[in-house]
């Protein structure tokens, strides 16, 4: 099964972010889970590579954030642009995403970032890949409009780690999920009910 590993002291930490029980809030934790279940992102000896499920966690990301060369954060944002549009944002423009407040988790992880540059111990790179949510319900599980869209967020962040010369490479046969796997429960059993 994909599960995120242990905290490791990365290089590259690629973290989802979003609350997983308010439906299309999850987009960012469920589009990490899924890169790591189809893909086989190889660490070297020197560019360690670490996944992270982030959820809705503040200060303890605190520490595997804390210097590493690159930080690539999945989550749902609200830009004002049609749901479902995927969003890129980059190292100078991460401060001006922060000031609009465009995301739902923007102060932990705004705060994060403030004290990491307050210690001198900013990631070096900055990357968050989004998507703007359809759904904000009490629900697990994505939306079928953000399920539909959930391919193209992984594929930005395939694209993102092989920009940096990360080896990636899709796997033979999908690593089952949990966050999904626990969505197609709860869906089974409502139709049961």
């Amino acid at each position: 099964m994909a599960g995120f590993s242990a905290y490791v002291d990365a290089d590259v930490l690629v973290i989802g972010m979003g609350n997983v029980l308010m439906q299309d809030e999850g987009i960012g934790v469920r589009a990490v889970e899924e890169l790591e279940s189809r893909y086989d992102i190889k660490s070297t000896d020197d560019r360690v590579v670490d996944l992270m499920d982030g959820g809705t966690t503040g200060t303890e990301l605190l520490e595997p954030m804390r210097g590493v060369k690159h930080l690539i954060v999945a989550d749902a944002i609200n830009t004002g642009a049609a749901a479902g549009t995927i969003v890129r944002i980059a190292d100078e423009q991460v401060p001006q995403f922060f000031k609009t407040k465009l995301s739902n988790h923007q102060l932990g992880l705004s705060d994060l970032l403030a004290l990491l540059a307050l210690q001198g111990q900013s990631p070096e790179h900055i990357t968050i890949v989004g998507m703007v949510p359809h759904h904000l319900e009490n629900k697990l599980g994505l939306s079928p409009e953000a399920q539909a869209g959930l391919d193209d967020m992984v594929v930005q962040l395939v694209k993102e780690l092989r920009d940096i010369g990360i080896d990636v490479t899709e796997r033979a046969e999908a690593l089952p999920c949990y966050w999904a796997g626990q969505a197609e429960y709860e869906a089974n059993m409502d139709a049961q009910a």
